[in-house]
């Protein structure tokens, strides 16, 4: 009755943030698209040393075809494993949108969980039925009913605390923050640390900082939700500040990161802003190459 009762809470939790975000001036689910329709032949082959991170799940339009719906998906394609860091709130969602851009969910090899919130997790059951020989890495914080939602399905689970390495090149930052606990990814390249961001409830100048400790290089790029949606301008700005103290090279901030704060990051970055949408293919090419 307890776990019941945790989950229609989150539900109606996930429900009224929705409205609170659409308040806010959040890109939602509906948009104006420009880009050209979806197709197979359109993606880009990976090489064996490029980095390849694909949006599949975010509330903000880029590619034509591809639905778009509040939460965050990425796939992480070039590392020894394949990575699906995040899986949106809604498995049909997810899916379907990796089907339009011809991705089977057999090739992932790692699913990583960033946080509790539903919209990060709430397609995990659905990509389960679909590929269940994966390994799920999750902050120990996580509720048990998601843990029992992984060995239930027969895939592999790792609680996160600390930091760890889950393939060469491939690092969680462990559980950040106090309140809401969140991991993110940071992948090792040749040009600086690639790190990507569920929500960035612990602050993404802090999680950039915590990825520098690791790697010891400054970041190349900062990709995902940055939590800025219902922030000032002044606010924004002091956090731009701070990652650019951090020599943080590119930004690409989607999913909770809310449109004044992708405009205020496009002015700061320029031709170092990268703007960020379901479907949108980022390619880091010879990211692994050298020593």
């Amino acid at each position: 009755m307890l776990r019941l009762n945790y989950w229609i809470s989150l539900f109606w939790a996930s429900t009224l943030l929705s409205f609170a975000y659409a308040l806010a001036g959040c890109t939602t689910s509906r948009g104006v698209v420009q880009a050209a329709p979806v197709s197979a032949e359109a993606q880009p082959r990976v090489e064996q040393s490029d980095l390849k991170l694909t949006i599949l799940y975010d509330n903000n339009p880029h590619t034509e075809g591809l639905e778009t719906r509040w939460g965050f998906s990425c796939l992480v394609q070039g590392p020894e494993k394949t990575i699906l860091f995040d899986v949106g709130g809604e498995s049909s969602v997810l899916l379907g949108n990796m089907a339009k851009l011809a991705i089977d969910p057999q090739v992932v090899d790692v699913v990583v969980l960033s946080h509790v919130h539903h919209d990060h997790i709430g397609g995990l059951s659905g990509f389960l039925r679909r590929n269940n020989e994966v390994t799920v890495y999750m902050p120990r914080s996580l509720p048990q009913s998601v843990k029992q939602t992984v060995t239930t399905a027969g895939a592999n689970l790792v609680e996160v605390n600390q930091s760890l390495r889950i393939c060469p090149n491939v690092y969680s930052t462990g559980e950040l923050g106090g309140w809401i606990k969140e991991q993110s990814l940071v992948i090792k390249t040749v040009r600086g640390p690639v790190v990507i961001t569920g929500c960035a409830h612990p602050g993404v100048v802090n999680i950039v900082k915590k990825a520098k400790q690791m790697v010891g290089r400054d970041v190349y790029l900062v990709v995902g939700g940055f939590h800025l949606c219902w922030t000032n301008s002044w606010q924004i700005k002091g956090i731009i500040r701070g990652l650019q103290a951090q020599k943080v090279k590119k930004a690409a901030p989607c999913h909770c990161s809310g449109d004044l704060a992708r405009n205020l990051f496009k002015q700061a970055y320029q031709e170092n802003f990268i703007l960020a949408g379901v479907g949108k293919t980022i390619t880091i090419p010879g990211a692994f190459a050298g020593p």
